[in-house]
């Protein structure tokens, strides 16, 4: 197998900024993945499982997006959650592995004129729909702020965006096809303003997933074999500088398709689609630690006037003292959501590890295999 790496940004067109390709013979997952998502799907329709199609009903301001968006695009829709979070407007957003661009063009209309959304892709094909109908979005928005880069997104270093430039990055259902995940959450981290947040749907294993199943070009495009033990993700992305990795919600994968299910239940792996925030804020702590803070929040979010779910432990309700760890006051001090929300204590005094913070199998569907979003009371972790 041939792949290829980018190495330096040559050519700027008006629509698309192609990157100089040079071979490299390292890594098959690259051409294997590009070929599958670029010739062998052509549409939702042609996925052999379940794990890239899992997310519920989008919300209705969402909804309200998805009915400007070209038909093209809404058809090479591949994801497996729903990454678009709250408070946009403005922002300058980098969708990871963008496709044919639906979540591009959904954060476009929710940043606004003011904002801007950059979308980065390996498959020529998927790109090139992307392009093609960026006329088409910029005359439905009233505005254009899009653009498109190829290349990958273990090479974000190569694209021209300058280090910490970005508010958010999302991603959905790509992550799990990366060979190298570490360089992807690195890259990311070098990327975002401080405060600024990676908030992504991916797929999860209960267990390492073996080598033979990784070989698997099937089960690796169908973003099952390339799913990370959650585990290893979570020390990851502290390794990678985000301390404090927040599940947003979950799902189980069924896989759907029995000759798949086979190799994976002979194996006892089960994988799930998860929603996670990583937020930028180098004062995090590696655990949730009790300074006897709380919260109040304002009912001031877009959509949130009952309460604000930062995560699947958090889901604050308006006008209600609400007890925090110290990481959780940062993450909604030290970000965008500051003007919304009033802040009790400080970190004068430390009383131990906050109650509850444990360290078993996250995944609540993996008990009742139903979704979990908003479930949170107080509390963290």
């Amino acid at each position: 197998f041939i792949t290829y790496s980018c190495s330096s940004l040559t050519k700027k067109g008006k629509n698309l900024v192609v990157s100089k390709m040079v071979a490299n013979q390292s890594d098959p997952s690259h051409t294997s993945v590009s070929e599958y998502y670029g010739k062998v799907l052509e549409h939702t329709e042609d996925l052999k499982t379940n794990a890239c199609c899992t997310a519920g009903a989008p919300p209705k301001h969402i909804r309200a997006c998805l009915k400007n968006i070209h038909p093209e695009v809404i058809s090479k829709y591949y994801g497996c959650g729903l990454c678009i979070p709250e408070l946009l407007e403005g922002c300058t957003v980098l969708d990871l592995g963008c496709g044919a661009g639906r979540d591009v063009y959904i954060a476009a209309q929710l940043v606004g004129a003011s904002g801007k959304v950059i979308g980065v892709d390996m498959t020529e094909e998927q790109l090139k729909v992307a392009t093609e109908t960026q006329a088409y979005h910029n005359e439905k928005f009233g505005y254009a702020n899009t653009e498109f880069h190829k290349g990958f997104i273990e090479e974000l270093e190569d694209l021209p965006i300058e280090p910490g430039s970005v508010d958010i990055i999302i991603s959905n259902c790509v992550i799990n096809l990366c060979p190298d995940k570490r360089a992807v959450l690195e890259g990311c981290y070098k990327l975002l303003k401080p405060g600024g947040e990676v908030y992504f749907s991916d797929v999860y294993a209960n267990r390492r997933v073996p080598v033979s199943l990784q070989r698997d070009q099937v089960l690796w495009g169908e973003c099952i074999s390339g799913a990370l033990y959650w585990n290893d993700f979570h020390n990851l992305a502290k390794d990678s500088g985000f301390k404090d990795p927040r599940l947003v919600e979950d799902s189980v994968i069924t896989v759907n398709n029995p000759e798949l299910e086979a190799k994976v239940d002979a194996l006892s792996l089960k994988f799930f689609s998860a929603t996670y925030r990583l937020f930028k804020i180098d004062e995090l702590e590696s655990h949730c630690e009790d300074y006897g803070q709380a919260v109040i929040y304002k009912g001031t979010v877009p959509r949130c006037e009952a309460s604000f779910l930062l995560d699947d432990h958090h889901d604050i309700e308006t006008g209600k003292v609400f007890p925090v760890c110290g990481n959780t006051w940062r993450m909604l001090a030290d970000t965008r959501f500051k003007d919304h929300f009033e802040f009790i204590g400080n970190f004068d005094r430390h009383y131990g590890i906050f109650e509850g913070c444990g360290t078993s199998l996250p995944y609540a569907s993996a008990v009742d295999g139903s979704s979990t979003k908003g479930k949170g009371g107080g509390g963290c972790c």
